[in-house]
């Protein structure tokens, strides 16, 4: 039986949840901005309507332009599922504290993933340790469903 005060913005857990969405969805939002802000500063484009001028040509291998497709792409296969196990961990009741706690990791990491994937390109461990702060939190989470589901 869905308790409806779970999915409400009296509930602490719920209000951070969407936040972190929220503010994660601007962040894959920024990252498309930043793939065209690359393909603009390195004169890369991938398709002939978008050639700016005639000297021009079709490029697909600018390695800048693909670190930032990368690391958005990166964003999709990661972000997505924690919006969706994100929401079902909400509707398990969990402890305030460490639900809140795991939204934070997750968003915090994915933020800084791609700081130091895209933006300032920062040797490993960096992005590894941002990437694995995220997939382990969230992994939790979505064990914690399973547990809930009982099935």
């Amino acid at each position: 039986m869905l308790h409806y005060e779970l999915i409400s913005l009296e509930n602490e857990v719920f209000r951070c949840y969407i936040g972190w969405t929220a503010l994660l969805v601007l962040k894959m939002f920024a990252m498309s901005l930043l793939t065209g802000l690359m393909r603009f500063i390195t004169l890369t484009f991938a398709n002939p309507e978008d050639l700016m001028s005639p000297k021009l040509k079709v490029k697909f291998d600018d390695p800048n332009v693909e670190r930032v497709r990368r690391a958005h792409r990166n964003d999709l296969e990661n972000i997505l599922p924690f919006f969706a196990i994100g929401l079902l961990y909400t509707l398990t009741n969990p402890s305030a504290f460490l639900a809140i706690n795991l939204f934070r990791a997750v968003g915090i990491s994915r933020i800084v993933h791609t700081l130091v994937y895209a933006v300032v390109v920062v040797p490993q461990p960096a992005r590894a340790l941002s990437f694995f702060v995220a997939l382990i939190s969230t992994a939790y989470m979505a064990f914690q469903v399973i547990a809930a589901a009982a099935f």
